[in-house]
């Protein structure tokens, strides 16, 4: 066969998997398409797939062939990383700065320190946790932030099939995920700061300190029809520049939406154009994420490791919401509700663990237990959250 059929042969694997089995086994409830996406992405990866038929494996997951589904994976996820950065809001998170700052802040800083003490304790079982160019320090921090981080994109998605993205708990959601993105890639850049690089890494900023300038006055100034084409090729330049700079290009593209303002789109087509992305390109970076996983370390130690990361992420993010609801005064059961929706994981966990990676910050082994640990995070949500929602509807319209 030609490479061109083989990758339709990949193609048709990485769609058609994952939807039979949402649909047949009607997983929404407790598992999206988007879950059994990423599950699906590890199952045809080399620790499932590969092992058992490994001459199948080989011929449809050729170089070739991963390589043309790298690319596509690359700018899908660029893309989608740079809608999650135009979706912060950070007028609404100044207007109610006291709340969101202690909210965000505990619900980020709990289950760091929860993943940072998991991740000490990994490495001294094994140091095979830590990658070739990966410090200590950087592990530790990496592995901590993993367990801290929310899923804004996903939590949108959940938050619309619930029904409450729109309604004053859901922005007031949103809100403390916002804040703590922006923390995610502070941390992020901090992990990867390059000594030997550092000469660019600052030109890099302050370049695009001077080109956010140039482009808030141009998409100011250009019809909205003509902001997307511009948008796009601004991402290209800024993910091309943060790679450059040694950054990776994923900062970049975070940066190249977060310095752009949600109202300079139409709102319904921003929803749309994110629904078309993680329908028609996202799985192809959720199958190329699942050839990523490895069992180097043996899989009983893999999954021990991932639901130790489990417990510190969930324990963390819901005792750091439950402080911040003490302090704040919140009702009865308010900071449940909140934490299990800050519990979400997937996507951005995983775009953040890519990094680690392909940095060498971390093995493939540890991504792989970062993996399960983010799709069981996100597996908990909405069967945990639906339920709560029920017996306090008089939260929907709290505003903080």
């Amino acid at each position: 066969m030609t490479t061109t059929e083989v990758f339709l042969i990949a193609m048709l694997l990485i769609f058609s998997v994952p939807y039979l089995v949402w649909r047949l086994f009607k997983t929404d409830y407790w598992a999206p398409l988007v879950v059994v996406q990423i599950t699906g992405g590890i199952l045809l990866g080399p620790g499932v797939l590969g092992a058992a038929f490994p001459d199948y494996y080989a011929f449809v997951f050729s170089k070739d062939v991963i390589t043309a589904l790298n690319g596509i994976a690359w700018w899908a996820v660029m893309i989608f990383v740079w809608i999650a950065g135009i979706e912060l809001d950070l007028k609404q998170a100044w207007k109610h700065r006291g709340e969101t700052g202690i909210t965000a802040g505990l619900a980020l800083t709990v289950p760091l320190v929860f993943g940072a003490l998991a991740a000490m304790g990994m490495l001294v079982l094994s140091p095979g946790w830590a990658g070739a160019k990966g410090e200590t320090w950087q592990v530790v921090l990496g592995i901590g932030m993993a367990c801290a981080v929310t899923a804004l994109p996903i939590l949108v998605l959940l938050m619309e099939k619930m029904d409450i993205l729109r309604q004053p708990l859901g922005q007031r959601i949103l809100r403390y995920a916002s804040l703590d993105d922006i923390a995610i890639w502070g941390v992020l850049a901090l992990i990867l700061l390059d000594w030997e690089r550092i000469g660019r890494q600052g030109a890099f900023l302050v370049g695009f300190g001077a080109a956010t300038v140039g482009i808030r006055m141009l998409m100011k100034r250009i019809p909205q029809t003509d902001r997307w084409f511009v948008s796009l090729i601004w991402l290209a330049a800024c993910g091309f520049a943060a790679d450059w700079a040694g950054l990776h290009f994923m900062v970049g593209a975070f940066l190249s939406g977060a310095v752009l303002d949600a109202e300079w789109f139409d709102q319904r087509q921003m929803d749309q154009f994110r629904q078309h992305i993680l329908l028609a390109v996202m799985p192809v970076f959720f199958l190329s994420t699942g050839l990523r996983t490895q069992w180097d370390v043996g899989g009983l130690m893999v999954f021990g490791a991932a639901a130790v990361l489990l417990i510190a992420s969930v324990a963390g993010k819901l005792l750091g919401v439950r402080i911040a609801g003490r302090i704040l005064k919140w009702e009865q059961g308010e900071a449940s509700v909140i934490g299990w929706l800050l519990q979400t994981k997937a996507l951005i966990m995983i775009i953040f663990a890519n990094i680690l990676l392909d940095k060498q910050v971390i093995t493939n082994t540890t991504f792989t237990a970062l993996l399960l640990m983010a799709v069981g995070s996100t597996m908990l949500t909405t069967p945990l959250v639906a339920p709560k929602l029920k017996k306090l509807q008089g939260l929907l319209a709290k505003n903080g």
